[in-house]
């Protein structure tokens, strides 16, 4: 059964079970404390805390994960994936245990012709919480399960909570018995005796009751929760590698396609070397996980994300090169993995273009790294040699480390550049390094974390109001106020005095707390008592509160203070007008391009507005001018902007945009503009009319995910600035040219392809020139005993790829019956540039074009290396080519013993 049936056949159970089928959100997490989604939950956790409330009892979803706090396990183990799905099954207040494991057995159990995985239920092992009665006779009594095959552990072994006080509740792990060949029997209440037989496929986690404080699991149970949960996770994979009969998740269809790529790359056969089979295992993991993390909008940077994926695809350069091709892989690779992925993420296909050029380019990038890396590494080992004073020859774990922080040299590279230089690197004292980094690190995230942290505060904050805090920014800016909550360092405090960080809740208020897309107000809260705070974010942690988040300036501030709350108007309107325009950019989207173009975020800041939506294709640019003309158009209409308060079906009955991701009460604001025009549910603020947005300018359109774009535009005087400046760069590139403004496109294009054109001339000339010599060249080789050798300044070349093909051109016509070295060296860009080529004659003389280049580039102040065949250097020195020349020439004559 392929994964991507296996995957809908999820989905199709659970909707038989009238669960609504929720697509996976993006791998960007949208939980702010963590990089990515690492698991199937993360979209559901305001539910499952209950913070905010479900919008339907009971859901199902195939989460696409990415994990790689075990990532050194890739390859190594049968079931660590950097990229994973996550099937997931969740119930809020709705069905509980029993009804859970009904399930799990049901589609887990039945024949696969009626519809499930049809696992042999005999061979089904489940873990429970010792205490956990109620799971026990639901297994045992309710589907028949052997009581032998139940395993009770404590607490410590069987248990989900979130870290801290709040929900949690034991669990039911479903492992699958594979058999006696993959370890030995469970025995003494475990399923982990050793080896691979107890493998878990399915986790249900029962979110039963409060916790208390306490450390690790050492804390108490307060009591049950009033509405439970239920919590499951199925890994795609797993289930996958079990039901194709494969021996791990490398091996399914959705990833081993890839190794067989590789295979046929380095002639090596999977399964012959256990060493070179982690190293296909980690390509192929981490080319998909490459593949989806870019198809979902993540481009390679130096930190978060960007850093994860810059990890992922030189790791898997890296395995390639070990595996011995030297030569790009990722344009061979890439594809092949999208083709099995694109049976469940068809957007993959309409995408590629973009995913494949943001990894080629980053494969690229680490190419040139290995070059730069590899003549740092050199000087340090030539260092290192000088100062070994005939003992041991060491580098230090400093500059390992320096390599791979800095230049992104993985050290598994530095160890084996090393040991070919007969070198030991001091592997310690880096690993001590990386340890101060990560915990570094580590440190940072804590101190920046703020997503789902300890909202004790606020909800005691909530419990106390006698009502929720009224909002009164649709009409005013200015509004008398009192202090209702105080909290400093996230504690309440009864008062407190400037200077210091505050947050503060009031009765009332016209500021607006962030959401929607809607930038938060600014502006000041004075107190009578002459205390002065000033606001810098307002948010709503919980449902009804709003927190403004400022400084303290001015006296001191105390629970009860009466005073006045004053928003900043001008940023409020610039808001409000790029608020208004995203509903008409949108409204416009779905004219000129098709309804199904639907809302998956935005933010409207002052004078700028960020929309992004589904599509399965780009915007052309015509298109993205026909919507910004159609916006501008209804702006000069000065259509009447309303907002009305009603029911939800009312507003559904409307044609009112809902999006998706927004929760929705039983009553909505429904804001429309030129009556029937636009109308979205939305609780941000706006213009009164159109005409008050003044003009909105289009800057672009880009994908940021698979299948989702972004637009970006100006609003108001950031447009007309905008379109001044376009104007005026108009204007001085028609005098340049002597053209008119209409006449500028063409004549630029005309311009580009002659200077095109005369680049092909002029390489193709360099490379006619170089290829004249070859000839000559191998008609004048010297001997250097029974050697044929040729050593050649080329001057100035184009490239290395110039160097490269004049030296197998002079290599060939030497031919094969004497054994042949040719050296060529040339400048490119102001840096010496050396290739060595060397015949089959040569080889079986032991003879090794790398070698040879290594002895030429630390001449020229750098490194080099390659195959024994052909390999390419380079260095900071040109003026030391006629020596790097002769040295090759003197090493040969060594060699021969001439």
């Amino acid at each position: 059964m392929r994964t991507a049936d296996i995957r809908q056949r999820w989905l199709d159970y659970f909707r038989s079970k009238d669960h609504e089928i929720v697509p996976s959100v993006p791998l960007v997490s949208p939980d702010p404390s963590i990089l990515f989604t690492i698991a199937g939950m993360v979209p559901f956790i305001p539910y499952i805390l209950g913070t905010e409330k479900a919008p339907w009892p009971r859901a199902a979803s195939v989460q696409k994960c990415i994990r790689t706090n075990d990532i050194e396990n890739v390859g190594r183990t049968t079931r660590h994936g950097t990229f994973f799905q996550m099937n997931g099954n969740f119930s809020f207040g709705d069905y509980f245990k029993r009804e859970a494991i009904d399930f799990a057995w049901e589609l887990l159990t039945t024949e696969q012709s009626a519809g499930g995985y049809g696992f042999d239920g005999d061979r089904m092992w489940v873990t429970i919480w010792e205490q956990d009665t109620e799971a026990y006779d639901a297994l045992t009594k309710g589907i028949g399960l052997d009581p032998k095959h139940v395993v009770r552990l404590p607490r410590e072994e069987n248990f989900w909570d979130t870290g801290q006080p709040g929900p949690a509740g034991p669990c039911a792990e479903w492992h699958y018995d594979r058999g006696p060949a993959y370890g030995p029997e469970a025995e003494g209440g475990t399923v982990d005796p050793g080896g691979d037989r107890y493998l878990e496929i399915w986790n249900l986690v029962f979110d039963e009751f409060v916790r208390g404080e306490g450390q690790g699991k050492s804390y108490p149970l307060l009591g049950e929760l009033d509405h439970k949960s239920i919590d499951t996770g199925a890994g795609l994979e797993r289930i996958a590698y079990l039901l194709q009969g494969k021996e791990n998740l490398y091996e399914i269809d959705e990833v081993y396609p890839v190794i067989a790529t590789v295979e046929e790359m380095t002639g090596k056969r999977y399964g012959a070397n256990l060493e070179d089979d982690v190293r296909m295992r980690v390509v192929a993991d981490h080319v998909r996980s490459a593949l989806m993390v870019i198809g979902d909008g993540v481009r390679p940077a130096n930190e978060g994300r960007g850093y994860v994926l810059r990890r992922l695809i030189r790791r898997a350069v890296r395995a390639v090169r070990l595996l011995g091709v030297d030569e790009q892989a990722l344009p061979a690779l890439l594809p092949v993995s999208k083709d099995a992925m694109k049976a469940s993420y068809p957007e993959l296909e309409t995408d590629f273009g973009r995913i494949a050029d943001v990894a080629y380019g980053e494969e690229d990038a680490f190419r040139r790294t290995l070059a730069s890396g590899t003549t740092i590494l050199d000087t340090a080992v030539q260092r290192a040699k000088t100062t070994a004073d005939g003992g041991p020859v060491v580098l230090g774990g400093a500059e390992a480390f320096q390599l791979h922080d800095t230049y992104g040299f993985p050290i598994d590279l530095t160890l084996e550049m090393a040991a070919e230089q007969g070198v030991r690197v001091d592997e310690k004292a880096f690993r001590d390094l990386m340890a101060e980094q990560k915990q570094r690190a580590r440190a940072d995230a804590l101190a920046k974390k703020t997503g789902h942290g300890d909202l004790r505060a606020y909800e005691e904050l909530s419990k106390k109001l006698s009502a929720p805090v009224e909002f009164l920014g649709y009409s005013d800016h200015q509004a008398s106020v009192h202090v209702e909550g105080l909290l400093v360092d996230g504690a309440s405090a009864p008062a407190a005095t400037a200077p210091a960080e505050v947050e503060v809740v009031l009765d009332r208020t016209p500021f607006y707390a962030e959401a929607g897309g809607q930038l938060a107000d600014q502006g000041t809260i004075t107190l009578d008592s002459g205390a002065t705070i000033e606001v810098d974010d307002v948010q709503r942690p919980v449902a009804g509160l709003s927190v403004h988040r400022g400084r303290l300036v001015e006296g001191t501030v105390a629970l009860g203070d009466p005073g006045t709350a004053t928003i900043d108007a001008g940023r409020r309107v610039a808001i409000s007008r790029a608020h208004s325009a995203t509903h008409m950019i949108h409204k416009a989207l779905h004219e000129m391009v098709g309804e199904d173009r639907t809302q998956a975020g935005s933010e409207n800041a002052p004078s700028r507005v960020r929309f992004d939506f589904r599509s399965p294709t780009a915007v052309s640019a015509a298109q993205l001018s026909e919507i910004e003309e159609r916006v501008n158009e209804r702006l000069t209409e000065n259509l009447e902007v309303t907002d009305a308060v009603m029911p939800l079906s009312r507003a559904k009955e409307l044609g009112a945009m809902a999006l998706f991701g927004e929760k929705y009460g039983e009553n909505v604001r429904v804001v429309s503009i030129g009556g029937e025009w636009s109308r979205e549910l939305c609780g941000g603020t706006h213009v009164g009319a159109t005409g008050e947005v003044g003009r909105v300018a289009l800057l672009g359109e880009s994908s940021i995910g698979s299948g989702v774009r972004r637009v970006d535009a100006l609003v108001g005087a950031g447009a007309y600035g905008f379109h001044a400046k376009e104007h005026a760069l108009v204007g001085q590139l028609t005098g340049m040219l002597n053209a008119r403004p209409e006449e500028l496109t063409d004549r630029v294009g005309s311009l580009m392809s002659r200077l095109r054109d005369t680049e092909k001339e002029l390489a193709t000339l360099r490379q006619g020139q170089l290829l004249a010599q070859a000839a000559t060249l191998a008609a004048e080789a010297s001997r250097e005993g029974d050697v044929r050798v040729v050593a050649h300044d080329a001057g100035e070349v184009g490239s290395a790829d110039d160097l490269r093909t004049l030296a197998l051109d002079v290599r060939g016509r030497l031919g094969e019956s004497d054994a042949a070295v040719v050296a060529v060296a040339g400048e490119s860009n102001g840096r010496p540039l050396v290739v060595v080529a060397t015949n089959a004659a040569a080889r079986d003389a032991g003879l090794r074009a790398g070698d040879f280049v290594k002895t030429a580039a630390r001449t020229l102040g750098g490194g080099g290396g390659g195959k024994p065949d052909l390999a390419q250097g380079g260095g900071s020195d040109v003026g030391a080519v006629p020596a790097a020349l002769d040295g090759v020439r003197a090493q040969v004559r060594e060699a021969a013993g001439a």
